[in-house]
């Protein structure tokens, strides 16, 4: 697992917490997951911010080493997805997936995307043998994926093809199906993007009161301390819907702020 943000960020002041019996809170095996690129840094490169990303998934189909899908890719608006399809990537061999598209969906893809070169093929075959030969070191198994693609485009169903909305444009047959957005890769070129998975923060964390004061292992406040952010555990578990964190970080940094001030006050 790649990090996203800085290496200097491991953990110092929640450990400082929990030595002082702080509540230690939350879901700790879960964290916020997100596809980046599998070629970016291990730790987060400043001037690439988040533009490592690979968010366009819902209109791709995405397959593991072994080529074969291991999700649905068009469950819902990738903001509503993003995080839980992050840690379904881990669970892949090597956390390394690849994102497909054609010529179809190629210019739906956000503009991220450009901070990375893709393989490019102008057949199924092609495009497994390129993708084989750039990512050697992974075994990635070219005969699986030819007929996860075969076996995708006849499961695709008719309809009407609309990337604004939850088009209920689907698979009939498969493991997983996929419920919004159901393309044939049938026009070339084909692209494939690699990705992985970066960690931003975990879901677990300290407890902290409805005033952001950091509470003991009792449920009560330590006086004159006070958190906010990716530092506070029992907020989300399971997945993370997007900008969520940002918007804590707002709430519950106004409040600890408030608060903290006037304990110093007083």
């Amino acid at each position: 697992m790649k990090v996203r943000g800085t290496r200097f960020n491991t953990g110092e002041m929640i450990n400082a917490v929990l030595n002082i019996k702080g509540q230690s809170y939350g879901e700790w095996q879960g964290c916020h997951a997100t596809p980046i690129d599998a070629d970016a840094a291990e730790y987060g490169v400043l001037r690439l911010t988040d533009k490592t990303n690979r968010l366009s998934y819902p209109f791709s189909i995405m397959v593991n080493l072994d080529g074969e899908r291991f999700t649905d890719e068009g469950e819902n608006f990738n903001l509503y997805t993003y995080a839980k399809t992050g840690a379904e990537i881990l669970k892949q061999r090597d956390a390394v997936v690849f994102q497909i598209f054609d010529s179809k969906t190629i210019g739906l893809l956000e503009p991220r995307y450009n901070t990375a070169t893709p393989v490019v093929g102008y057949a199924i075959q092609e495009l497994a043998d390129r993708i084989a030969d750039r990512y050697k070191d992974h075994d990635f198994r070219k005969g699986n994926f030819v007929e996860t693609v075969e076996t995708y485009n006849a499961a695709v169903m008719d309809g009407k093809f609309d990337p604004d909305s939850l088009d209920n444009k689907r698979t009939e047959g498969l493991r997983p199906n996929k419920t919004n957005w159901a393309l044939r890769l049938d026009k070339a070129p084909y692209y494939a993007y690699a990705a992985t998975v970066g960690i931003t923060f975990t879901y677990g964390g300290i407890r902290i009161s409805t005033d952001a004061a950091v509470l003991d292992q009792e449920g009560k406040p330590i006086p004159g301390l006070y958190s906010t952010g990716e530092m506070a555990g029992g907020f989300f578990y399971g997945n993370y819907p997007g900008g969520a964190g940002l918007t804590r970080g707002a709430v519950f940094g106004r409040l600890a702020g408030e608060h903290a001030a006037q304990f110093a006050r007083e």
